[in-house]
C-alpha cells in the first residue's frame, strides 16, 4: 500500500484511536525533535515492514498496547527542517494492555472539539482539521 514515491521523504505512520468518542493523542518529549509538540502517535516505517506493522509495533514499544490496524484514513507529506515525512495515518484499534506512555511526555484522550486546544506538529494538523470537521469516522 504504501510504496516510496521519493527516497528523501521517510515514511511516518500515526494511530487515529478512538475510545468512548475520544481520540488518544500523545506529547512528544521535551529532549527530542519537535518537543512539546502534540501527535497521533505512531512512529517511522522500518525497512521490510509494511506501514501497518509499523504501527503495531510503535505502539507496542511506545505504549505498551497491543492494537489492530483498520482502514487506511489518508496521508500528509510535510517538509521539517530536519526532516521530510509522509504520514500515513489508519484507523487503529485498541485490544489489550495497560498504556504506560514510555516515549512521550504525556498522553490525553480528548474530544474532537477540543483537539484545537493541543499544538499539533504541523504533519498532524490536516488530520486534526478533518477530525474536527467530522471527515473521517470514528
Amino acid at each position: 500500500m504504501t510504496e516510496k514515491s521519493d527516497p528523501h521523504i521517510v515514511d511516518v505512520t500515526a494511530a487515529i484511536m478512538v475510545k468512548d468518542g475520544k481520540i488518544l493523542i500523545a506529547k512528544r518529549k521535551v529532549t527530542g525533535s519537535l518537543p512539546n509538540k502534540w501527535e497521533f502517535p505512531g512512529g517511522k516505517v522500518e525497512n521490510g515492514e509494511t506501514a501497518e506493522q509499523c504501527l503495531k509495533r510503535e505502539l507496542m514499544e511506545e505504549f505498551g498496547i497491543v492494537t489492530s490496524i483498520g482502514m487506511f484514513i489518508g496521508s500528509s507529506v510535510y517538509h521539517y527542517d530536519h526532516i521530510s515525512i509522509n504520514l500515513l495515518a489508519f484507523n487503529t484499534y485498541w485490544q489489550s494492555g495497560d498504556i504506560i506512555a514510555s516515549a512521550h511526555d504525556d498522553y490525553r484522550w480528548v474530544e474532537p472539539s477540543q483537539l484545537d486546544q493541543y499544538d499539533f506538529a504541523p504533519a498532524d494538523l490536516p488530520f486534526v482539521d478533518k477530525l474536527r470537521r467530522n471527515e473521517i469516522d470514528i
